[in-house]
């Protein structure tokens, strides 16, 4: 059997946590990236289905992600997350910077494809989506930001930053490309069928730039 191959943060006989790497896609994809699926038959029980992704994250986003081991457990986090009964908080550094110190963004996301793709977009008519967010610090005209997503629709995060006039560094989509995408699920509390309570932590260039910011490794 391979060795599973990313950080486990959380482990038991229903779930396996695990700190995904930023620029791993989570579902292969045409391109023949790897991607987080390749590693689930170092995972699988003999005898069993599965194991299964009970949410994703854009392969740009670095941090928490859950795994199912059991169906009954995919089935009650699928819930959790459908329901908004799971709590997930990101960091990121963003360009600039918002006005005030905290607020709420409450928008509609709209999926709209042209002949250079497609991307996420504010219209009233796109799936309700809603971000709790505060500054942790401001530096060299960047800030620190934690972003509570109370929904989770597709490039959320990444649309209410730009939305917020302050987008994410190295976004290629909403923002400027360059240096990589500096946001991380940084910590998820969910309750199904046991109590989980993760935190992942930042790495690379974003762990150097938080730490210009005055993290020390605690908050």
């Amino acid at each position: 059997m391979r060795e599973f191959p990313y950080p486990v943060l959380y482990r038991s006989n229903r779930f396996l946590v695990i700190d995904k790497p930023t620029g791993v896609p989570v579902h292969p994809g045409p391109r023949g990236a790897v991607s987080i699926e390749d590693s689930f038959p170092a995972l699988r029980r003999k005898g069993h289905d599965g194991p299964w992704l009970a949410h994703r994250l854009d392969a740009d986003t670095s941090g928490c992600l859950v795994i199912a081991l059991r169906k009954q457990a995919l089935v009650a986090a699928q819930a959790c997350f459908a329901e908004g009964r799971a709590s997930k908080t990101y960091w990121a550094v963003v360009e600039g910077g918002p006005d005030g110190e905290e607020g709420v963004m409450e928008t509609g996301l709209l999926r709209r494809s042209d002949r250079l793709g497609w991307r996420m977009v504010v219209d009233p008519a796109g799936d309700r989506a809603v971000t709790r967010w505060r500054v942790l610090g401001r530096e060299g005209g960047r800030s620190w930001l934690a972003l509570e997503l109370l929904t989770g629709r597709t490039h959320q995060a990444r649309v209410h930053c730009a939305s917020l006039g302050c987008p994410i560094l190295g976004d290629p989509v909403y923002g400027r490309e360059g240096g990589g995408l500096h946001l991380l699920s940084r910590r998820l509390v969910m309750e199904a069928g046991e109590r989980i309570v993760v935190e992942a932590p930042p790495h690379g260039e974003m762990a150097r730039m938080l730490a210009g910011f005055g993290w020390t490794g605690v908050l």
